[in-house]
Parts: structure tokens; sequence; C-alpha cells
């Protein structure tokens, strides 16, 4: 096993986290977390680091996010987004519910509401009680949910305050995409500035829902290709994270035949497994995997089951945060070493 070495980069002269991470190589595959439910609220900026235990119409619902995490184990990521001159209501905040809905899946349902800003914490308060199947009163939301079910939208992390590579890194990436893509969609896709949802060493990095595919170390040369879809799947291996209906081991797999099928793969709905991996303490860093994957198309006409093994295949040295003094750390970097068609 060969550890490729920081010598690339002079880290004295740098302190972004994603700088390290990309000079030395590091794979974003497998880094986009698990999500079923995704809740996404509009707070002004700025946005201090710890946002979500000081915003008075956040904090009051840390609790049912905990309860809801911890004690009944939904896999739900919050996020903030900043309100947007051109989308947004004054004295009205904008909600985004993104949810698995079915255990095989290719993007997220979404419902959408723009409340009186004195009723959102009520609002969400209604649908994580939903989550736990308990009495809400979601039905007088009602009034205000939105239609915009054929809207795409891009997010992108500029939380310079969890971490300065996001600000530097996303801010501008953010901005190409609103100022070009976004006027040019006729109304389809939206794009908006969001606090963080991990893998700052990745920045800039982006969620795209429905879809929730999630990507990093982006470069303005792939925007057609990522937003447009007007080219080969190939030239965005190195910046896809995943998809975040599968989990770690799932989502390297998977790449693989999303690589093999093309653009067609991500119509198709999709579910994962894992039959079998390294027994060690902390699961992520198992050195090896076997994975499942079914797939089917919408309607019915095809469907089948992938096997993977999946192993790691050497490290790289990278850093989680950007700092003056850095901490690296060997990072394993994994391949799939076997990919058969079953079925």
């Amino acid at each position: 096993m060969q550890t490729q070495q920081t010598d690339r980069l002079p880290l004295t002269d740098c302190r972004f986290c994603s700088l390290v991470s990309q000079a030395n190589g590091e794979d974003p595959i497998g880094t986009a977390g698990t999500y079923d439910h995704w809740i996404i609220m509009e707070i002004p900026q700025p946005w201090p680091e710890n946002i979500f235990e000081e915003h008075p119409r956040i904090k009051p619902l840390l609790g049912l996010f905990q309860e809801l995490v911890v004690k009944h184990g939904v896999k739900l990521r919050p996020m903030l987004i900043a309100p947007d001159r051109e989308y947004s209501h004054p004295g009205f905040t904008r909600f985004l519910y993104y949810y698995r809905s079915t255990e095989m899946f290719s993007q997220f349902e979404k419902q959408e509401f723009v409340v009186p800003d004195e009723e959102t914490t009520a609002l969400v308060t209604a649908i994580l009680k939903q989550l736990m199947q308990q009495p809400n009163d979601l039905s007088k939301f009602q009034q205000y949910q939105q239609q915009t079910n054929h809207i795409r939208e891009l997010m992108v992390c500029t939380h310079a305050q969890v971490d300065l590579a996001c600000g530097r890194f996303g801010t501008p990436l953010y901005r190409r995409l609103r100022k070009e893509y976004a006027p040019a969609s006729n109304g389809k896709l939206r794009v908006w500035q969001t606090t963080h949802f991990g893998g700052h060493q990745f920045a800039p990095t982006l969620v795209d829902l429905p879809q929730g595919c999630l990507w990093g170390h982006l470069v303005p040369e792939v925007l057609d290709l990522l937003v447009l879809r007007n080219g080969s799947v190939s030239d965005l291996r190195q910046f896809y994270r995943g998809w975040a209906g599968l989990t770690k081991f799932e989502q390297i797999a998977e790449r693989e035949i999303w690589m093999e099928l093309g653009w067609n793969w991500l119509d198709y709905l999709k579910a994962g497994e894992v039959l079998a991996k390294e027994e060690v303490h902390e699961e992520d860093r198992a050195s090896w995997a076997d994975v499942r994957i079914h797939f089917a198309a919408i309607d019915g006409s095809i469907s089948g089951t992938y096997e993977a093994r999946v192993e790691v295949n050497g490290e790289v040295m990278s850093t989680l945060n950007s700092a003056k003094e850095m901490e690296l750390e060997a990072v394993k970097q994994y391949c799939v070493s076997r990919l058969v068609k079953v079925d």
C-alpha cells in the first residue's frame, strides 16, 4: 500500500483544507452522508458557527431534532439557505422538505412552504412530529404550500464561519451558478447559498436536489456538464461525493455503475445493501466491503442487481479543517475491485 505524501503542496503557504485535499488527490466518493429527510429553511445571513443553537427560530427545535436522530434513528439533515432577492418574500420564510418515500427511489419527494416568519417554528415542529408519528397540526399550513416540484435546487455551501474554505471557494461558485445558470433555466433551476453539510475539505461542495447527489472540489469548467448533462459522465467522476440514498460503501460502488451506464442511471430507482465488511470499531474505516445495488426503471421495463467488492487501495494525507497550522491525517482511499451484474 502506497501513501501519497504532501510534498505536492507547501502547507506553510496554505490554510485551506480543500486545497490540501485536492492537491494530494483525495477522492471525495463515499462522503455524501446518508439521509432520508432534508429540512431546509431560509434564515438571513450572517450565520455564526453555532447558528442552530443560537437562532431564536431554530433553538426551540433542537430537542425534536435530537429525539428524531438519537431516539428514533431518523437519517435527517437540517440546513439553512440564505434568502434571495428574486426568490424570497419579505416577512415570509421559505421551507423545503425533501423525503425518501419508498425503499427504492431515484430522487427525493418535495414539499415547499412559504409561511409568515412567526409561523416558521410551528411549521417545522409539525413536520418533525409527523415524522415521529405524533399528533400535529400540519394540515393548517396547506394554504402556504407551493407547487414547485418542477424546480431543481442547487445548494452551495458558503458557510465561512464554520470553515474558511467554504466561503473562499463556495461563494464564487455560487455566484456563477446563480448569475449564469439559474436565469437561463426558464424557471426550472434555483441556486442557493447554504450552511455547512459536511465535507469542508471538498469545498466548493454542492447538493443537487431533488436528485440527492453531492459534489465536491468543483471547478467552473465542469458546471455545464453538471447542470446541463451535455457530455460524458466520466468527466464528473473525480467530483462526485455520492448519492445520499446510499451508505458509504454503496456510494463507492454506485459511482462505478453510473460510469458504465451513463446519465440514464440517475433516473433508475435504486436501493443498496452491505452484504459483508471488515469488522472494525469504526464501521466507515473498514478496509473492504461487499455490497449489492438493486435498480429498476420507473416503468418496470428494466431491472437488475449489481454486486461489488469495495476495498482500500491506498491512503492520502488530508485535513478536515482550514487553519494556519493544520493537523494532517491519513485517509483511506477505496476502489471497486470487482463489479458484476448478477441478474
